[in-house]
């Protein structure tokens, strides 16, 4: 699958998620997920997807970033993920992920942002 593919299936799955949309009024902040092979800047307003960077300039700006190995990312996205892959924590600390920029905006939109990570599962990955 390529990038643009995956950013329409990402961004059709996040804002028609009920639990997402449920919850997610104030989520809003931008993130970078780091594939190695491929970048992809989310932004979320008020719970849905504004805008999916998929070639992210090296000056573009995010909140923060999830960096890993395209392997690590096809592990996150596997229906039934292997032990240690079924979350950011786990994989930050035995996998190679790493959590970088402003750790405050994760922590104030982990609820909404766990369950848009866990839509990988469904959507894969473009790595």
């Amino acid at each position: 699958m390529n990038i643009r593919d995956w950013a329409i299936r990402f961004s059709e799955a996040s804002d028609a998620d009920p639990a997402i949309q449920a919850m997610a009024k104030y989520f809003t902040c931008t993130y970078l997920f780091d594939m190695t092979e491929a970048k992809a800047i989310i932004e979320m307003v008020d719970g849905k997807v504004y805008r999916i960077n998929i070639s992210p300039a090296p000056m573009d700006s995010y909140d923060f970033a999830l960096r890993a190995s395209a392997q690590t990312w096809r592990e996150f996205a596997r229906p039934l993920p292997k032990p240690m892959f079924h979350g950011i924590w786990a994989a930050s600390f035995r996998q190679d992920l790493r959590i970088e920029g402003n750790t405050l905006v994760l922590m104030q939109n982990l609820r909404n942002f766990t369950l848009q990570f866990e839509l990988l599962r469904k959507v894969g990955v473009p790595v």
